[in-house]
């Protein structure tokens, strides 16, 4: 005797499908930490991170299963806060800058900082505490602090970094270098500034 179509096993019907919560959830801590770092106010990057949540929520059923979760709900976020008071006044000033890239064989100035050369500068950098990295982040500009965040402190690869920025991989690259010389740069005016305090 054969079985009905709607009478076979739980076994027979494939994996269940993984629920939004299950997916959301975990990337919480790493919203708002994204968030907060934008934002530079903790209600604020709590009321980001609930709005992004909503949204994405109500958005999910156009997520392609398979596709990359995290990327697609970092974009979501960093949609919102640019859609919010504080990321348009951001977003202006970043809005004018041209990105510069090098025309001379593909070698410019900023791809030289991201050269890791053992060199009294490096030591220094190795040795500043987490303060002062901090302080330096949070003079970024907002359009490098964000790729800056994305690839140091929540290990994304450039491609997603791609997706949820909406830029281009080069252009990725190219903040990137750029970001870490300002940081470079930065964190040894800290450091020397430091050094001058304890004389």
């Amino acid at each position: 005797m054969s079985l009905l179509p709607w009478r076979k096993d739980a076994g027979d019907a494939g994996p269940e499908p993984v629920s939004f919560g299950d997916m959301a959830l975990p990337l919480l801590p790493a919203l708002y930490n994204f968030a907060r770092w934008l934002t530079r106010e903790g209600s604020e990057a709590e009321d980001l991170v609930q709005e992004t949540m909503l949204k994405a929520l109500r958005g999910f059923s156009s997520f392609e299963p398979g596709t990359n979760f995290k990327a697609w709900i970092f974009r979501i976020l960093r949609n919102t806060y640019l859609t919010s008071r504080s990321g348009l006044a951001a977003m202006r000033t970043v809005s004018l800058e041209e990105e510069q890239v090098s025309n001379e064989s593909g070698i410019g100035g900023h791809l030289e900082a991201t050269i890791d050369r053992r060199t009294p500068e490096i030591d220094l950098l190795r040795l500043l505490d987490n303060e002062m990295v901090r302080t330096a982040m949070q003079k970024l500009p907002p359009h490098l602090l964000e790729v800056t965040l994305l690839c140091n402190m929540e290990e994304m690869k450039y491609r997603e970094i791609s997706i949820v920025l909406g830029i281009p991989i080069g252009t990725v690259m190219s903040r990137l270098a750029r970001a870490r010389a300002s940081l470079r740069q930065e964190l040894m005016v800290l450091g020397f500034t430091r050094l001058e305090e304890r004389r």
